[in-house]
């Protein structure tokens, strides 16, 4: 008699500028990802997952085809690969940050172009060609949209293009290339994406929102500690009104009736100034700990 093989979800990781915050976040949520530099098969301590490692550009591609039931990707790519897929969640991070990242339009600070309207017959370098020629026909602009390997932001210094359409977070590398920003062609977040017959099959879709769920509890916490401390009942409401809650805090009774424990999930960069302003109204045995997820 065979032995039944066992289900298993096809899930697409990112590989490149998202790697170390998908990663990250994986083991926060309590994945184990071991991923070795030679290899697009990482391994991970979940029996029903097979990870593939693929680079966020064309994870969208394979979801769509069904090579993959599932991968974690950019909005931006998905959108340039026109990707019919089921978008499952959004998980609100970014290589470096937890905001949007933006594909701009920039120029040198010494160009004499002004607006959209100016790149009337230029050539434009960028990595999403798609989306920025489908950004310029929406403002009746016919412009020659070539695809940039790479240093994008060089060729534009050295007068090989007119302008770029490039990838930023805080804006700070166009900065130190002298560009400046005109125009923004679309957002992106992180999204994790579904191959639409993958989403209807009952339990790959349910291996999927467990997967998704503590992921997104790791993102919650990312940022957050947990603050404990014990007060005197008689200086309870004072230290209240001092301390910011994520709903309402956690109040216990102690063994000693004149006194309550207190316990919360505050920002992390809230806490070096709220400690001693607790510790003014008579908090006491305060600890800050780490969080690797908040379930809401």
């Amino acid at each position: 008699m065979k032995k039944e093989c066992p289900k298993r979800l096809k899930l697409g990781l990112p590989k490149g500028s998202l790697s170390d915050a998908t990663l990250k976040m994986f083991a926060k949520a309590g994945f184990n990802v071991v991923v070795s530099s030679r290899s697009y098969i990482p391994s991970i301590d979940d029996p029903e997952i097979e990870p593939i490692m693929l680079r966020a550009q064309e994870m969208s591609r394979y979801v769509d085809d069904g090579v993959l039931d599932c991968g974690i990707t950019g909005n931006d790519w998905i959108l340039e690969n026109k990707s019919d897929v089921e978008r499952v969640a959004d998980l609100a991070y970014a290589k470096q940050s937890m905001n949007p990242v933006r594909w701009v339009l920039a120029i040198p600070e010494a160009s004499p172009i002004k607006s959209i309207a100016d790149l009337e017959g230029k050539r434009i370098a960028t990595e999403l060609v798609q989306v920025t020629r489908d950004f310029l026909k929406k403002n009746k602009v016919n412009a020659d949209v070539e695809f940039s390997w790479g240093a994008t932001e060089v060729k534009v210094a050295v007068q090989l293009v007119d302008a770029i359409v490039e990838l930023t977070e805080t804006g700070s590398s166009l900065r130190a290339h002298n560009l400046k920003e005109i125009a923004t062609i679309c957002t992106s977040t992180t999204q994790f994406i579904a191959n639409k017959e993958a989403y209807r099959d009952q339990w790959k879709r349910k291996k999927m929102e467990q997967v998704i769920l503590l992921l997104k509890g790791a993102i919650e916490a990312e940022g957050k500690v947990g603050l404990k401390m014990n007060v005197p009942k008689e200086n309870l409401a004072r230290l209240l009104k001092i301390l910011p809650a994520l709903r309402q805090p956690t109040i216990s009774n102690l063994s000693d009736d004149k006194w309550v424990a207190v316990e919360t999930v505050i920002e992390e960069r809230l806490v070096r100034k709220f400690i001693p302003e607790l510790k003014d109204a008579g908090a006491e045995g305060i600890i800050e700990y780490a969080l690797n997820k908040l379930i809401q």
